[in-house]
């Protein structure tokens, strides 16, 4: 058992003499939070390739990771994405089980849930249906499907925290403006020429480009409701952007 709790502890250890370390020469420490569908796997897959630079040292994270536990005076990268997009995004992936990029089986609610939601369509719809059935079961799915359930205030706890931890952002990414995003965040971080966001659609966890992500009016206006608190967070961040 000792050496179970040694060998648990060790890339904790590990972490921790590498910050001591590069801090100890002067870097700063920049923390990337991954949200799910926004954009990170891409990012992560070009920032693994250089996580050390004149400046900077780069720690990524997983998708438990959470502002809290970054320490302050840290610096921390993050994506978004508009909430509506992500849920189709969302949907779709853990549909297809996260693959071909991964395989993650569904949980025995997933599994419920798709059985019951071909698409993101029906499933966004249901949540006004006048069948009360139907309406806690579309309910039931957007609280069990990997990705839908994770709101954005899962990492940043509280708009007033996020506010709180403001000199520590170090920058914001964006899905929908990726491309352009990381040419800026590659410039702050003095990352070299041939660090790149990957181009195959697999290493980038992207969805395949034939699958159904059309919404109806009514299945817009039943997703604003259910993200609102997580779209004030998006046009939030959005409006912080840097001026062009």
């Amino acid at each position: 058992a000792a050496r179970s709790r040694i060998a648990m502890s060790w890339p904790s250890f590990r972490r921790y003499w590498k910050l001591k370390f590069h801090r100890a020469r002067g870097r700063g420490i920049v923390h990337f939070l991954h949200i799910g569908k926004t954009g990170g796997t891409a990012l992560k897959h070009a920032l693994k390739s250089q996580l050390v630079t004149s400046e900077y040292l780069i720690v990524l994270h997983g998708h438990r990771t959470v502002l809290r536990e970054v320490p302050s005076g840290d610096k921390v990268i993050f994506c978004l994405r508009h909430p509506i997009s992500r849920f189709v995004s969302a949907f779709h992936s853990r549909q297809r089980q996260g693959q071909p990029r991964f395989s993650v089986p569904w949980t025995p609610k997933e599994k419920a849930a798709f059985a019951r939601f071909e698409t993101p369509n029906q499933l966004a719809l249901a949540l006004s249906s006048p069948i009360d059935e139907a309406r806690l079961q579309a309910q039931e799915a957007m609280r069990s499907i990997g990705h839908l359930r994770d709101g954005f205030m899962k990492r940043f706890e509280s708009e007033a925290y996020f506010l709180s931890r403001l000199p520590d952002i170090f920058y914001v990414g964006f899905q929908e403006t990726l491309a352009e995003d990381f040419a800026a965040l590659k410039s702050k971080l003095k990352l070299r020429e041939s660090v790149k966001l990957p181009d195959d659609d697999v290493v980038a966890h992207r969805s395949p480009g034939q699958l159904d992500r059309a919404l109806e009016d009514q299945a817009v206006e039943n997703l604003t409701r259910w993200y609102a608190d997580d779209i004030r967070f998006f046009d939030l961040c959005w409006n912080m952007r840097a001026p062009t």
